[in-house]
């Protein structure tokens, strides 16, 4: 699980310290959250918008007799005591997001993310594309697979250890163009991103960003144009005008 909803209900006091308009004493029935990342919200029975809260606190302490819980932020604190205890319980929390199929690992259900795809049963996470998309069909795994186009359209494993966009991108392209600086061979890697870069490296740095998009054509300057998910092209190099 990625941690647990700490729920505190009853009749509490709120109290939130520090500079504007939030700095206020307010008691009443409520419910307060405490996420995996330590946020507080505590909401009362009126609209959808917390009465106080406290987001990623650096510091946070939960207290008993009376129940008490104290978040702090620089020179911000707010501080939930429960006067009359409803209901405190621990319940798992997890990403949400839009089902893309069953974790072959559990079981569980796995969803897309802004982050990539997890389970939200176990946890395991798989890096995703932004520009990806996610298919019916499965890999023999067990996992979905994807669509992304780098050059081409590519459709691999969701898990990059089962069967690499990288790879396949690389046996498509990797020395297909030239370097325009000294003539040599552009290879296919990835350095901090996936690149085209001279294979005469350290003695030409020229490396290229490989953009999302495929191949649609010759740029004027030799290097390949790249049609983009708007319509528009460019070219391999994007400062190229």
């Amino acid at each position: 699980m990625s941690g647990s909803f700490r729920l505190f209900a009853g009749e509490c006091t709120t109290e939130f310290e520090g500079t504007g308009p939030r700095a206020n004493c307010q008691r009443g029935h409520v419910v307060c959250l405490v996420k995996p990342d330590d946020t507080v919200l505590v909401h009362d029975a009126d609209g959808y918008q917390p009465v106080a809260w406290l987001t990623r606190p650096e510091a946070l302490t939960v207290e008993s007799d009376p129940v008490r819980i104290v978040a702090r932020d620089g020179d911000q604190r707010l501080r939930v005591t429960v006067h009359e205890e409803y209901a405190l319980s621990s319940v798992p929390a997890s990403a949400a997001g839009t089902p893309v199929g069953s974790c072959p690992g559990c079981g569980g259900s796995l969803v897309r993310t802004k982050g990539g795809v997890v389970c939200v049963d176990c946890d395991v996470r798989y890096g995703l594309p932004g520009d990806a998309s996610v298919l019916d069909e499965t890999c023999d795994c067990g996992l979905p697979r994807i669509r992304a186009e780098r050059g081409a359209t590519f459709e691999v494993c969701l898990d990059r250890e089962c069967e690499s966009l990288d790879a396949a991108v690389k046996e498509a392209f990797d020395r297909a163009w030239d370097c325009p600086e000294c003539g040599d061979d552009l290879r296919i890697i990835r350095r901090g991103g996936l690149l085209a870069g001279c294979d005469a490296y350290p003695d030409c740095e020229t490396a290229f960003s490989f953009p999302r998009g495929v191949v649609a054509g010759t740029c004027d300057c030799g290097l390949p144009a790249f049609r983009t998910g708007s319509g528009s092209a460019r070219c391999l190099d994007a400062t190229c005008e």
